[in-house]
């Protein structure tokens, strides 16, 4: 009873010298008004205000946009599709030739631009071995698949596409690789130089990372020197140079030549991106690792490269993306790969006049894989960065 007379006394004691507070200030009791209820920023709407609204600007922006689309897709649109033929009919193609494409090119001479010189009848097997690549690439993004056993899957498949491609075994025609050519070489030269030279990158990175002159040095002199020079001149010298230091009667094929060649220069490139990576990673790691009795080779493994490559992710996938590109520079040592095949094809004169829509076929190919590697990039950064990337 006391112990509630005195709350009820402590309270009115409070009351009053609030109330009395108040009278000495002058201040009323107000209540505060409703306030608007949070923007939304989930949804379309939001994401058309966040993205192409957010100010005078990009408002101003997205309307100049707008406008131009409008300006450009009718006519375009007109002559790709409403005014386009698309069978591989060359008088039709000819009779729309002011304002329609002619699709029909592709269809006509599709097979020659896919697979260049390869011999029709057999062109089977260069599909097979683009199949089973392809098939191995989207499994090697995956990461249920990396497995100790990828590697040598690697290996395996790599030896298949061979023989597959060249023949000479198990009843297969023999194929000279000067006949190579399409989609089936851009993807050969870009895959094969790829994953060479992607550890052949890491060693010379931490080989300009190392503490030990003569290494550092010869690793040193090679990236300045492949990075010194365009694409053209590896290849040319590899082509046309190289021969002419070997011994009298000794050939090397000419798609081997052109592989080591691109296999150096993205190397190149790659060691220091990688070098980018180990450096961007604090030197309390390997301190921490060497106190706890890790080796060298202990401490790269399991701490600093993981760290160091998922630093430099979309570095390491956008010199694959431009691989990939530079392998259409093989067209001037006389390999045919996808943009040399359209060349080719496309010199037939009934054809020639069609070479714009030849040319966007291939650029539609080349636009497709970088940006499936693109967006593969950007799901991998996410993916591995999980619990360090800012919000």
């Amino acid at each position: 009873m006391a112990d509630s007379v005195s709350t009820a006394g402590g309270a009115s004691l409070n009351a009053a010298a609030a109330a009395g507070a108040g009278g000495a200030s002058g201040a009323v009791y107000a209540p505060i008004a409703p306030r608007q209820p949070p923007v939304a920023t989930q949804g379309p709407l939001a994401w058309l205000k966040r993205n192409l609204f957010d100010g005078w600007l990009n408002t101003l922006a997205t309307l100049v946009t707008v406008a131009v689309l409008a300006w450009l897709l009718p006519p375009l649109f007109g002559w790709s599709v409403l005014h386009a033929v698309a069978a591989p009919d060359n008088a039709a193609c000819r009779a729309v030739h002011e304002t329609g494409a002619c699709w029909g090119v592709v269809a006509e001479k599709g097979r020659l631009i896919l697979f260049g010189r390869y011999p029709f009848e057999e062109q089977w097997r260069p599909l097979a071995a683009c199949a089973i690549l392809i098939a191995l690439l989207i499994a090697s993004c995956l990461r249920p698949f990396w497995k100790p056993w990828l590697a040598p899957l690697w290996v395996v498949v790599l030896a298949v596409c061979f023989m597959l491609m060249r023949g000479g075994v198990f009843g297969l025609t023999p194929v000279e690789t000067s006949r190579w050519g399409g989609f089936p070489l851009t993807l050969a030269l870009a895959v094969v130089s790829l994953v060479v030279a992607f550890p052949l990158a890491i060693l010379v990175a931490l080989g300009r990372s190392s503490h030990l002159p003569a290494i550092r040095a010869v690793c040193v002199i090679y990236v300045e020197l492949i990075r010194g020079v365009p694409l053209i001149s590896v290849l040319f010298m590899a082509s046309f140079m190289f021969p002419l230091f070997m011994p009298q009667g000794t050939t090397i094929d000419v798609l081997l030549r052109v592989l080591v060649g691109m296999t150096l220069f993205a190397a190149a490139y790659l060691a220091e991106v990688v070098r980018g990576g180990l450096q961007a990673l604090p030197k309390g790691q390997v301190e921490a690792a060497q106190s706890i009795g890790l080796t060298y080779w202990q401490t790269q493994r399991k701490i600093v490269l993981p760290q160091a490559l998922r630093t430099v992710v979309p570095a390491i996938v956008n010199t694959f993306i431009g691989a990939f590109k530079d392998t259409s520079l093989v067209t001037i040592v006389s390999l045919y790969d996808l943009t040399g095949a359209v060349q080719l094809a496309l010199g037939d004169a009934d054809w020639r006049k069609f070479f714009l829509e030849g040319q966007l076929f291939v650029a539609a190919i080349y636009f497709v894989a970088c940006f499936a590697m693109s967006r593969y990039s950007r799901w991998l950064e996410g993916h591995l960065n999980t619990g360090i990337r800012r919000v």
